[in-house]
């Protein structure tokens, strides 16, 4: 670009995240792209409009690669529009929506009907993780990166996931295919067998603390085991979605550092609450997999800041407040996420590691929130660094800000959240996607999202060992 022609946007005085380190300095945007990174001695080239970061931090845009916006057929929970107004107020830029709706998304042509049915509504990029029943499994061979490289696994179900995978030859053949045409599995990896033998043994939860041990570790334990033994054979790579105990986060550590292609990733809600909150708060923080005990809690962190956890997914998963009211049996798990993803897990990083320099907590977000999840879906040749040459899609964060989380700051369609009379530490101030504001102190921008693209995957994506 001419060095006289006006760049579209420039960001001066910010704390910049970038994959080499934190530094001092403006970014350059044109064609909602980052043009230039500019240090903080260099001169300012013009621009159509300058943002001051007033020494705040500025991350890549969040990637949320774990979210169920309900649509279709499913919208009295929660819409796109909502969903991604949302995701805009914090911080994320790209979501990757769960195929889990009415109808489940199991076929091609739904997959285009979909994004038909966004278009105009979302205010943040957006890619689909396909679905699977035991009886659509040949649909898999006919997947390409520009409808999706992963896949939904339901390895037990619940409320709203019935499309479960009982057959354990079938569930082998998932793998296998999987592994034959370069496509990631995504588990919700608990075993429906040792909960269906429970079942039988002893009675539902008659109250809401009684849910965690009527779905115990057990299940998500043996059903690790099954996919790290799954992966062994195959070779396929396979991404475990909302770790809950220390031992599946042991299990799944250990079979990455053996060389096996398996990912994990954690969620904000099990870092941030445990069984014991559920006695005040009941079904509100009902989630499947459960939320289990500290000594889970204390190992998930060690995960995350070892990063042996390799994305944190909000599992953004709404019902109305009536809902979630219901008695103790029949309560669905699932509850907001997507606007509080960041902030949350920003919020336990200072509280719990208050000596590790900002720039190190902001560094290791940037990582798990946005490089690795581009990194592992097909994103990376456009997303998930301040990089010149990407996407325009970054954060402008005060780390120093703290503020209470109420009913009126959640842009839910159902308006509530979880965190609702936290404190949290650092807000997401502006967020910008593709080079356009789409959050800040006004309001929203344009919903002009768009599904993206994808390159194919290799397992030399299996294992994201330095992004």
């Amino acid at each position: 670009m001419d060095r006289l022609t006006a760049y579209d946007l420039l960001v001066t005085d910010a704390r910049l995240v970038t994959p080499e380190g934190v530094r001092t300095g403006a970014l350059a945007v044109a064609g909602g792209r980052i043009a230039r990174i500019l240090s903080a001695d260099a001169p300012l080239p013009p621009a159509t409009r300058t943002l001051d970061a007033a020494g705040r931090y500025v991350l890549p845009g969040v990637i949320d690669s774990h979210v169920h916006f309900r649509t279709p057929g499913l919208t009295h929970k929660e819409t796109w529009y909502h969903g991604s107004r949302a995701a805009a107020a914090g911080g994320v830029t790209t979501v990757i929506d769960m195929p889990n709706t009415e109808p489940p998304l199991h076929s091609l042509e739904l997959a285009y009907a979909k994004a038909e049915m966004i278009s105009g509504q979302s205010l943040v990029d957006y890619r689909f993780h396909f679905g699977v029943r035991e009886d659509t499994v040949d649909v898999l061979r006919d997947l390409t990166p520009r409808v999706a490289t992963s896949v939904k696994v339901f390895m037990t179900g619940h409320h709203t996931a019935p499309s479960v995978i009982r057959d354990p030859a079938v569930l082998d053949r998932i793998f296998a295919v999987a592994a034959e045409r370069d496509l990631r599995l995504v588990l919700h990896a608990e075993d429906d067998g040792v909960f269906s033998l429970l079942d039988t043994h002893r009675p539902g939860p008659d109250s809401y603390d009684a849910y965690e041990p009527h779905r115990p570790r057990s299940g998500g334990i043996v059903a690790v085991a099954k996919v790290i033994d799954l992966v062994r054979r195959h070779g396929t790579a396979a991404h475990v979605l909302h770790v809950s105990s220390a031992e599946e986060s042991d299990l799944l550590s250990a079979a990455r550092a053996a060389g096996l292609p398996v990912t994990y990733e954690t969620t904000p809600h099990h870092l941030s609450f445990t069984a014991s909150d559920t006695r005040r708060l009941g079904a509100r923080i009902r989630l499947s997999p459960a939320i289990r005990e500290e000594r889970d809690q204390e190992c998930l962190w060690r995960a995350v800041v070892s990063e042996q956890v390799t994305t944190l997914g909000s599992d953004h998963a709404p019902h109305t407040p009536q809902e979630k009211a219901r008695p103790a049996p029949d309560a669905p798990p699932g509850l907001p996420g997507v606007q509080e993803l960041l902030t949350a897990v920003f919020t336990g990083l200072v509280r719990r590691f208050p000596d590790v320099p900002l720039d190190d907590h902001m560094m290791l977000l940037s990582r798990l929130c946005a490089a690795r999840p581009a990194a592992l879906f097909g994103l990376d040749e456009r997303k998930g660094a301040l990089t010149e040459g990407r996407d325009a899609d970054f954060v402008v964060f005060d780390p120093s800000a703290n503020w209470l989380m109420s009913s009126r700051e959640a842009h839910t369609k159902n308006t509530w959240s979880a965190y609702e009379g936290w404190t949290f530490t650092g807000r997401v101030d502006i967020t910008v996607r593709r080079g356009a504001v789409i959050w800040d102190s006004h309001g929203f921008g344009d919903p002009d999202g768009q599904w993206l693209d994808a390159r194919p995957l290799g397992l030399e994506t299996a294992r994201p060992a330095t992004v």
